[in-house]
């Protein structure tokens, strides 16, 4: 087929798109997300979250078969008129623009807003149709005089598109825990190198701690001890046992914790009531008391289907020593273990991490810009980025928290 077999359109959101539609096309991905769901991105539209004056404007390309209207691609967009959120962080390229007297603002990025869970960005048939799409999106970057397309967090299947369509590639690290032990078999010895190691998921939250080298295993015994000590102690809530007031609570942690860092929270009450109507079971939330008064909360999502968790939000009413350690790895360690659960993805940035059995994973982004100029020095600076994010990557490698295989 060729391009003029399709109809390519531009929407204000995905509430443009038949939820059956968008989520049809998402299942056929290879690496779907709940965070690219229609009740998601959707949610993210009318609870005010994006839109509006939140600097976030949607714009969600569609492309569909000119006979029969089938949706074939697809894609959530946003005009944005700032960097916050995305976690792939281009201040010092908004910043040369400044300088040098041209616009960096508007851009256009294509990512889950405030959410950097690597997954399928670019819903596609096929190939061909995200190619065709990527083109659209560059098309509607200069209708709208975007100074750039950003492509945040997405799969392989993306960016073997951006690159096959000249698109310049950024490299990234964050923090994830995998829920694997490696045993010897019977009859292992350094005399049998033909012996095969078997992987198996850790049993329980002693057993993950037993992996680990003894100066991290004690840091983190102790580091629960404290919180024990401090009279905390934890309830975990999931699915349909979350009620409003137990999203009350979290959200006012959460609201708190913006504060106290002279912040705005990016998502709204009503988001999280929607989250609540329409995708309970992707949520865990792991609740904080003292005496018997509620003091802090972390939240995870939960994929059940591929067994993966992702480290979301966290907030508390008071600061408790060791408390946050607890609500957001332990705790979600121990359920992901419980549950057999794959994978905990930390979230973004974050070197302590590793203390706690989470290890360096390599993530990408995408980028097209506009004027040439730029382009050639902005591609030049991610070529001598990527070098620094492999020696980055060894030097992490070289300070693992596990025992030695």
């Amino acid at each position: 087929m060729t391009e003029n077999d399709y109809v390519i359109e531009v929407h204000d959101g995905v509430g443009a798109v038949a939820p059956a539609d968008w989520d049809g096309l998402l299942a056929a991905q290879a690496h779907p997300t709940p965070f690219m769901g229609h009740a998601y991105l959707h949610a993210l539209e009318t609870s005010g979250s994006v839109g509006g004056d939140t600097g976030w404007q949607p714009v969600t390309l569609t492309v569909r078969q000119r006979d029969g209207g089938t949706l074939v691609a697809a894609a959530a967009a946003y005009l944005k008129m700032h960097s916050y959120g995305e976690y792939v962080f281009d201040w010092a390229w908004a910043d040369a623009y400044r300088r040098y007297g041209v616009p960096y603002y508007p851009k256009l990025v294509v990512a889950v807003p405030f959410t950097p869970v690597p997954g399928s960005r670019l819903l596609a048939r096929d190939a061909p149709t995200r190619v065709l799409l990527l083109r659209a999106l560059g098309a509607l970057a200069r209708e709208t005089e975007c100074s750039s397309v950003h492509l945040l967090f997405g799969d392989e299947a993306d960016y073997d598109a951006a690159r096959s369509s000249g698109w310049m590639m950024r490299q990234g690290v964050q923090f994830h825990w995998h829920n694997r032990h490696d045993v010897a078999p019977a009859g292992f010895s350094q005399d049998n190198p033909a012996a095969i190691t078997i992987v198996l998921p850790y049993a329980d939250f002693a057993d993950f701690l037993a992996s680990l080298q003894r100066e991290k295993r004690k840091k983190i015994a102790q580091e629960r001890r404290r919180v024990g000590e401090a009279g905390v102690t934890f309830e975990t809530l999931d699915g349909a046992r979350l009620t409003e007031a137990d999203w009350d609570f979290f959200h006012a942690c959460y609201c708190n914790t913006y504060a106290e860092h002279h912040s705005t929270p990016y998502l709204t009450r009503d988001f999280f009531a929607r989250m609540q109507q329409a995708m309970p079971q992707n949520w865990v939330m792991f609740v904080a008391s003292r005496g018997g008064r509620r003091v802090a909360c972390s939240l995870i999502a939960v994929d059940r289907a591929t067994g993966a968790a992702f480290g979301r939000y966290w907030g508390a009413l008071e600061s408790i020593p060791y408390v946050h350690f607890e609500a957001c790895y332990y705790q979600p360690l121990q359920w992901c273990i419980a549950h057999r659960f794959r994978r905990f993805e930390g979230g973004a940035q974050g070197e302590h991490k590793m203390a706690r059995g989470l290890m360096p994973a390599r993530t990408q982004s995408a980028h097209w810009i506009a004027e040439p100029g730029f382009a050639q020095a902005i591609g030049s600076h991610l070529k001598q980025e990527s070098g620094t994010i492999d020696e980055y990557l060894s030097e992490l490698d070289d300070r693992s928290p596990f025992k030695p295989a």
